[in-house]
């Protein structure tokens, strides 16, 4: 069995295909997971309209990947990896302000601009709740997505400079670094 046929369990941390039930537990986790983050704050900077834009954008997120069967979760969902396969499938507009919609457009065009045309994995989200930090839950839900994209080369970005480190130890190399307005991004490839 492969890690994305059904359960794999690792270390003693399960991790599974999200499926439509754990649409609000993925959402509530991502929302929280980023309530700090750079990007979350560039993309919502209105932070007495962040749970609902910022769980906006989350459910979207989910909807869009769940049906490709590229969302993992793991534990008991306190952390996700949502990723984009080679041939991800069409994505229905968001549901947000138009402010909020403006800045994702030029994160978004600054980012898949810097990535590579030839087929690859792209970890879009990865989020463990801060209630559940420190257990290894969102390394388990990325390697799933890993496991997965098989020989394909896998990249995310990230705004956070802790995250780069993170990331460097988990087995990811910055690739390259980009500044959308003032928020700069690192674009990471995993080199296993």
């Amino acid at each position: 069995m492969s890690p994305h046929d059904g359960p794999l369990t690792s270390a003693c941390v399960s991790v599974r295909l999200a499926s439509a039930p754990d649409r609000e537990h993925v959402v509530t986790t991502i929302v929280e997971a980023f309530r700090q983050d750079p990007a979350f704050a560039y993309f919502f900077p209105d932070r007495s309209r962040y749970d609902v834009n910022a769980a906006a954008f989350a459910a979207s997120l989910f909807d869009a990947r769940m049906p490709e069967g590229t969302v993992w979760t793991a534990g008991a969902g306190d952390a996700v990896a949502l990723w984009d396969g080679p041939a991800p499938g069409p994505r229905k507009p968001m549901d947000l302000p138009a402010e909020v919609l403006e800045r994702l457009r030029v994160y978004n065009a600054a980012i898949h601009g810097a990535l590579p045309s030839t087929p690859h994995w792209y970890l879009g989200v990865l989020a463990t709740h801060p209630n559940a930090a420190g257990r290894g839950l969102g390394r388990a839900a990325m390697a799933a997505g890993l496991a997965r994209a098989g020989d394909l080369p896998a990249y995310l970005e990230t705004s956070n400079p802790v995250n780069v480190e993170i990331y460097r130890r988990a087995g990811w190399a910055v690739e390259s670094e980009h500044k959308v307005d003032d928020l700069p991004v690192w674009i990471m490839r995993y080199q296993g």
